[in-house]
This record gives C-alpha cells, sequence and structure tokens, in this order.
C-alpha cells in the first residue's frame, strides 16, 4: 500500500530524513520507533505532503505523492492525526470532527463515518457541543483520532498518540487503535513508547537520526538486545 524508496528531506537547510525506504503492505499493523529529535515525526509528515522530498519517491496505492498537496493526499485515502492532537480549541467537537470530511461530498457517508466515531469514543457523543480546549488530554487525543476517521482514511498515520497521557489512557488509545486495525484500515503508529507499539503492531522499524537503523517483526524488535537498551530500559 505504501513504499518509500530512498527518501531524504530538508527541513530549511537541515537534512531531517536521510534515504529512508520502506514498505507497508495493505492491511498491515507497522511500529515506527525512534527517541526525541529522531526524525519520526518529520517521516510521516512527508508521507502526509504536509513536507515534500528533496530526493525520493513515495508511493501509494502504486501511484507517486510525492510531491501532491496534503489535502489530495487525504483525498487518495492516507490520513495524519498529527503529534500535540493540533485541534481547534475555540470550536465544538462536533465541528472539529466534521473538518475531518471537509473532502468528502457524501453525507450519507459521512453520517456513516460520524457515527463510527461515536461508537468507538462515545463521550465525543455525550459532548459534541463541547468546546475542544476543553477537553483533557486523552479526551482530546480521542478527538484527534476521530477527525482523522472522518476522512474515510484506507491508511491512517499515527503521530505520538500516547505523549503525555496516563497510562490507562494509553491502554484505551492502543485498544481503539487495535479495533480499528481489525476493521480493515492500514496503520502506521509513530510510538516513543516501544513496549506499547511493539506489544500491538505486527512489524516495526526503527529510526535514528534520520536514518533507518533496523526492521523487522515487532516480536523480533521487542527481544533485540539494541532496542531493549535504547527503548526499553532494559
Amino acid at each position: 500500500m505504501l513504499r518509500l524508496k530512498n527518501v531524504s528531506t530538508m527541513i530549511g537547510e537541515h537534512q531531517v530524513i536521510h534515504d529512508v525506504s520502506l514498505e507497508i503492505a495493505e492491511g498491515d499493523f507497522v511500529a515506527l520507533l525512534g527517541g526525541n529529535g529522531a526524525g519520526k515525526t518529520s517521516l510521516l509528515r512527508t508521507i502526509a505532503g504536509v513536507l515534500h522530498p528533496h530526493q525520493g519517491t513515495i508511493e501509494f496505492k502504486g501511484e507517486s505523492i510525492g510531491h501532491i498537496p496534503a489535502f489530495k493526499i487525504v483525498g487518495k485515502g492516507l490520513s495524519l492525526c498529527p503529534e500535540g492532537r493540533q485541534l481547534f480549541p475555540q470550536l465544538p467537537v462536533y465541528k472539529n470532527l466534521m473538518l475531518g470530511a471537509f473532502r468528502r461530498k457524501d453525507k450519507k457517508g459521512i453520517q456513516e463515518s460520524l457515527e463510527q466515531v461515536y461508537t468507538l469514543f462515545p463521550i465525543l457523543k455525550e459532548r459534541y457541543k463541547q468546546m475542544a480546549g476543553t477537553f483533557s488530554g486523552g479526551e482530546q487525543q480521542m478527538l484527534a483520532v476521530g477527525r482523522a476517521l472522518m476522512s474515510k482514511p484506507e491508511m491512517l498515520l499515527l503521530d505520538e498518540p500516547s505523549m503525555g497521557l496516563a497510562p490507562l489512557i494509553v491502554e484505551s488509545i492502543a485498544e481503539v487503535i487495535t479495533k480499528l486495525n481489525s476493521m480493515g484500515i492500514t496503520i502506521f503508529l509513530s510510538e516513543q513508547n516501544a513496549l506499547i507499539a511493539l506489544m500491538i503492531t505486527r512489524h516495526g522499524y526503527v529510526l535514528e537520526n534520520g536514518h533507518l537503523v533496523l526492521q523487522g517483526l515487532s516480536s523480533d524488535l521487542l527481544h533485540n538486545e539494541k532496542v531493549r537498551k535504547a527503548y526499553l530500559g532494559t
């Protein structure tokens, strides 16, 4: 479904992604691990079209998307749930969700997506008129994931969904993400919480200073000595 070949990305005069090649199959559940500043967010933003590679190619469902605007990439079925949620705090829950469907014209389908989001996150239905900025961190993350789902993605890029959340909320978010994958959505999950990421995904990549340094089955990475020392503290 997604193929990157020798992708490098610049931000200003600084190269943040170096010659990255990876593949993600349709329906897969893949982790992207790395410490703070490793380049995980830059890589996801490059895939989503927020940044553009200065070298290499990105293909989604066989189509080159490396230099397509982000809003058009959303329309092709690839959605990014960004780091830090990036909600509209002065807008209510319902309007934040509907902004996720801005590319869609199918009113019936939009309503079905909205009901799906409300089923996954009942609190969003209960508080659909409440301003997003008044939500807790965990509730805002639920809203951010819900907004990304409103575009009806075939592939979902999740950037640090557990950041700053209490352990119980992290477990809840992980359960929802796993359920989304079981529903057929391909997921590329960027996480500093390596234990959670490797426990729920099938494959993984490790990024350091913008370079891919490891890849493999999540179960193998979970027992890899370098991964355990660098990201699991053991």
